[in-house]
C-alpha cells in the first residue's frame, strides 16, 4: 500500500551504519528526510549522500534529520561510506539504514516490480515532528536529486504551518508569498499581515514573507 501525504510515517526498528534505528523515536521532535537507494556504490547514489553530508549545518538549522536507506548490509554500508568520504570530499554524518530483510522498504513501498524485484527505488520522504508525511517524491535511477529543492519544501512547509500562507512557483526563502484565499475579513487582514499586500486579483493576493 502506498503512503499518501498526512499519512503517519510508518515507526520500524532496523539496523543501521550508526546502530540500531528506532525510527520515531530517533527522530523525536525533529523533522526527517528518509530517503532510499537501490544499492551501496551506486555513482549516483555516492554523489547524493555526499551532498547530503554537506548539507548538514543547512539541515541543522531547519530542525531536519537525515537518513538514508539500502538494502545492503552494514558492512558494505561502513565500505561504501569511506568511498564516499573520500570521493566527495567529506564525512557521512547521518545514519544509512541496513535494510536487508527489505522490512523497511515494504513499509515504504520501495520495491517496485516493474523497476526491480529486488532493489528499491529512488523514493524521499519529508517527515513532519507529528511523524506525518509532508512529500514523497520518487526519481528514476539516471537522474541524481535535487536537494536545494527539498530544503526548499522543507523551508515552504515550515513557513506555511504557522501563517495563514502559501508559496508561489519557484519561490525560495524571503520572497513573497501568497495569502491563503479563506482569509477575506479585513481586520484580520490587517492584523496578521502588518506589511501590507497586493492583490494582483481578489483572489491572488502576495505580501511579504511574514517571518522576515
Amino acid at each position: 500500500m502506498s503512503i499518501q501525504l498526512g499519512d503517519i510515517a510508518p515507526n520500524f526498528t532496523q539496523d543501521s551504519s550508526e546502530g540500531v534505528i528506532h525510527f520515531h523515536e530517533w527522530l523525536g521532535d525533529s523533522w526527517g528526510v528518509l530517503f532510499s537507494h537501490p544499492a551501496d556504490f551506486t555513482p549516483v547514489c555516492t554523489t547524493e549522500l555526499g551532498f547530503t553530508a554537506k548539507l548538514k549545518d543547512e539541515f541543522a538549522v531547519r530542525n531536519v534529520k537525515a537518513i538514508a536507506l539500502s538494502v545492503d548490509p552494514v558492512d558494505s554500508h561502513h565500505e561504501w561510506i569511506k568511498d564516499i568520504n573520500e570521493t566527495q570530499n567529506t564525512i557521512v554524518n547521518f545514519p544509512i539504514l541496513a535494510d536487508e530483510d527489505r522490512k523497511v522498504s515494504e513499509l515504504y513501498d520501495l520495491i517496485h516490480p516493474n523497476a526491480s524485484s529486488t532493489l528499491t527505488v529512488r523514493s524521499l520522504f519529508i517527515i513532519d515532528p507529528n511523524k506525518k508525511v509532508r512529500l514523497t517524491i520518487t526519481y528514476p535511477a539516471s537522474t541524481g536529486r535535487n536537494f536545494h529543492e527539498i530544503l526548499r519544501v522543507i523551508d515552504s512547509l515550515q513557513l506555511t504551518d504557522n501563517y495563514k500562507v502559501a508559496t508561489p512557483a519557484n519561490w525560495v526563502d524571503g520572497e513573497e508569498v501568497v495569502i491563503v484565499p479563506s482569509i477575506q475579513d479585513q481586520a484580520e487582514l490587517d492584523e496578521r499581515f502588518p506589511k501590507g499586500y497586493r492583490a494582483v486579483k481578489p483572489y491572488l493576493r502576495l505580501t511579504p514573507q511574514p517571518n522576515r
